[in-house]
């Protein structure tokens, strides 16, 4: 691979200001937790000002090659016109109205066509809202409350039936939080346990389909597909109802998710990031058995109060989905995406071995979202280490989280430049086992989202 000249950035000046009165106004700075100020070394953009394809420009004026790409959100590229030009033509006929948009219809239709297993569909603004409206209908059609999910999974909601079951739980009763179990993830045998353990209780399991683990760096006993085909017999044979949650890998492992590419039959699934090119369009998909429990049209029957709304249907987002939908079909995104996530595994794991660092940072070889293990001279993650390689990325013009979401703008020239910006940075990591990290990371290591203390 055809080593490139990398930038060099040291100035956050503007950053710092920033930094400095932010917090006063939004409680964490962001509005999402995983944007914030302790999630990145002090040597980082405190905030972005515009990004184009696969590039972010900092209010430094500093120019960035995007990795996370909108938190995995932006699939095809920022503003990336094609979208946009959907999104403008439906701004100027308005966005929010007293009744549907007729949108919604070509919506529902186009969506569900990618859908074979699936009859009806909900719109929404974020995650959150579906993956607690498939709880919800669970719960509804059972007639059960406990919600089985994987334990070892980082994030499904921020309601209290997840939020509750982690150390951030301070303001939700455990009234809430004790009516969801965990089981371990992609291991029949715990899920088993779980069912025999609340015999007919449990109304739901709801779990992602597969992670960067799954790929190659995979230790689990069953493939995916194989977990997943005996999870949800397991569950029906209990009663309980399927949830997949595609939030992360739809639009990503496979077109439109993993529950297409395995050929899964689930009840519910969920998706969002990466459907709406970073536009905020989630939706909720289920059979029309357990959807239609959220309808209007089964006079006399005890109402379920869905999802309801008002930004919702807005129809520039739902202009955004269809256009992703279209040009995902039409150029193969799959396949480019892909392609570029295998070339840069190959790249940082010749990198790797080019260094003898393998002791200090191996590449989970997973072609749809490429995460970094940094560990410390014990071969453990190291946090701190994972920071300094955060601080080294940054200031080579890589904004580097950790993982890498490949998306269609992201070119083979973009992982040359990643590599190189990489193969420096593993220079760094190994100097700072021999000389202390702390005498090279400026300020903090970045901190868990999850933490019980500040």
């Amino acid at each position: 691979m055809i080593k490139r000249n990398l930038r060099t950035i040291t100035d956050f000046s503007k950053s710092n200001l920033y930094r400095d009165s932010i917090h006063k106004l939004i409680p964490g700075g962001a509005h999402t937790y995983s944007k914030g100020d302790d999630q990145f070394p002090l040597l980082s953009p405190a905030a972005i000002s515009h990004g184009k394809g696969a590039y972010v420009w900092d209010i430094d004026g500093n120019m960035y090659l995007d990795c996370s790409m909108g938190l995995t959100s932006v699939s095809l590229g920022h503003a990336y016109k094609p979208v946009l030009n959907a999104v403008k033509e439906e701004l100027e006929k308005g966005v929010n109205f007293q009744r549907p948009s007729v949108l919604e219809k070509e919506t529902a239709e186009k969506f569900l066509s990618l859908l074979p297993q699936h009859d009806m569909i909900k719109f929404a603004k974020n995650g959150s809202i579906v993956t607690t409206a498939a709880v919800k209908l669970a719960r509804a059609f059972t007639g059960r409350k406990l919600v089985a999910f994987p334990g070892d999974h980082p994030f499904y909601s921020y309601d209290d039936w997840f939020i509750g079951t982690t150390t951030c739980n301070k303001g939700v009763p455990n009234e809430f939080s004790d009516l969801s179990v965990p089981f371990k993830s992609c291991d029949i045998n715990s899920l088993k346990q779980l069912f025999e353990r609340y015999p007919g209780q449990i109304a739901c399991v709801i779990t992602e389909p597969e992670k960067s683990p799954c790929g190659n760096g995979c230790n689990c006993s069953q493939s995916p597909a194989v977990f997943l085909k005996e999870a949800i017999e397991l569950a029906h044979q209990e009663g309980a109802l399927f949830i997949i949650d595609e939030m992360v890998s739809g639009f990503k492992s496979s077109f439109p998710g993993s529950m297409t590419k395995y050929d899964l039959k689930p009840d519910m699934a969920t998706w969002g990031k990466g459907i709406a090119n970073g536009f905020s369009f989630c939706a909720l998909t289920g059979t029309k058995e357990i959807m239609e429990l959220g309808g209007i049209n089964n006079s006399g029957e005890e109402k379920v109060f869905l999802i309801s709304t008002t930004h919702g249907g807005e129809t520039h987002a739902m202009a955004a989905a269809n256009a992703t939908i279209d040009i995902f079909q039409q150029q193969n995104v799959i396949n480019h995406n892909h392609k570029i996530g295998d070339a840069l595994i190959k790249g940082c794991q010749e990198a790797i071995a080019a260094t003898c660092s393998s002791n200090l940072v191996n590449v989970i070889p997973c072609n749809w979202l490429v995460a970094f293990n940094f560990k410390d001279s014990q071969g453990l993650a190291s946090p701190v280490m994972r920071t300094l390689a955060m601080q080294e990325m940054i200031k080579r013009g890589v904004l580097f989280q950790g993982a890498f979401s490949p998306c269609y703008s992201h070119s083979l020239d973009d992982v040359a430049y990643f590599v190189e910006a990489f193969s420096q940075t593993v220079l760094v990591l190994q100097e700072a086992e021999k000389a202390g990290v702390e005498n090279i990371l400026v300020g903090e290591a970045a901190k868990p989202v999850f933490r019980k203390l500040l």
